[in-house]
């Protein structure tokens, strides 16, 4: 179904709209019950049955969409040439009963990297309401029987094998997306968190590694242009540091709950937490 694609295309480009839904018809009317329409800011998919019904409801979701709105709404209609009308006359005579749902804008998640830890990030990062994309130069850690622990996830859960120069998939990513860098290669690691910085829509880039890692890579990202402001933005290390351990399924529940602090700030309407609190 069409109303169904939409839905599916918004949360994964992490755009918001409003779901319409025929709630109740009485007498005669465009559509029937449980016809949908899904609207964005600048585009509207199916019907729920044109003229001035229709004309009003789409005024209106854009109107929750410009207030941020979170919670449904309905709208009552009498069909009638009596009636007033903002969009011009229908008179089917019957009444109609609209459900206007804002649909949430769900976190997005990059993992580069889907070795041990990534992996164990990956399962818990799955059983939430995110869009979480695993990314990996190496086909055997992508492989289906791998990450088949993932097979019940809530998340949705996008693959990318990229053999040659992963960095490719940042542009990919859409705005607001959460990188976190932890592959197998320190040269693939730098290559990710230039990008990352070159990119300029990520809500916050991670990297995993040792001081010295990140002071030659300071120094690097330094040489090829990025000011020091921009360089700071780039956590390190990620994760709870109060929370100790080296154990891959440690780091990732250090990991997944520093994550999960920045969730709350976006929701919340905050500003995004830049450093792993103490």
């Amino acid at each position: 179904m069409e109303w169904m694609k939409a839905v599916q295309r918004l949360r994964e480009q992490r755009r918001p709209g409003v779901l319409v839904t025929v709630m109740s018809v009485r007498g005669h009317a465009p559509r029937e019950a449980g016809a949908k329409m899904v609207v964005a800011e600048d585009e509207v998919w199916a019907t729920v049955g044109g003229g001035n019904l229709e004309s009003v409801a789409i005024e209106r979701a854009r109107a929750l969409l410009a207030d941020r709105a979170t919670s449904p709404e309905t709208l009552d209609f009498a069909l009638s040439d009596k009636a007033p009308y903002q969009h011009g006359v229908q008179c089917c005579g019957g009444e109609v009963r609209l459900l206007l749902e804002p649909l949430p804008v769900v976190p997005s998640v990059a993992i580069f990297g889907v070795g041990h830890v990534g992996l164990e990030l990956a399962r818990i990062l799955a059983r939430h309401d995110v869009e979480l994309h695993l990314v990996d130069s190496r086909p055997d850690q992508l492989a289906p029987s791998r990450l088949s622990v993932l097979d019940d996830a809530v998340a949705g859960v996008h693959v990318h094998h990229v053999p040659v120069l992963p960095e490719l998939v940042i542009a990919e990513l859409p705005p607001g997306t959460h990188a976190l860098v932890m592959t197998h290669d320190h040269a693939e690691d730098a290559a990710l968190c230039d990008a990352t910085l070159r990119n300029g829509q990520l809500a916050s880039i991670g990297l995993i590694g040792s001081s010295a890692k990140w002071t030659r890579f300071r120094r690097k990202l330094a040489d090829d242009g990025h000011p020091a402001e921009a360089i700071d933005t780039i956590v390190t290390p990620i994760g709870l540091s109060d929370l100790p351990g080296k154990e891959p399924a440690v780091i990732a529940v250090s990991v997944a709950a520093w994550l999960l602090q920045l969730f709350v700030a976006e929701r919340n309407s905050a500003p995004v937490h830049r450093e792993a609190k103490a």
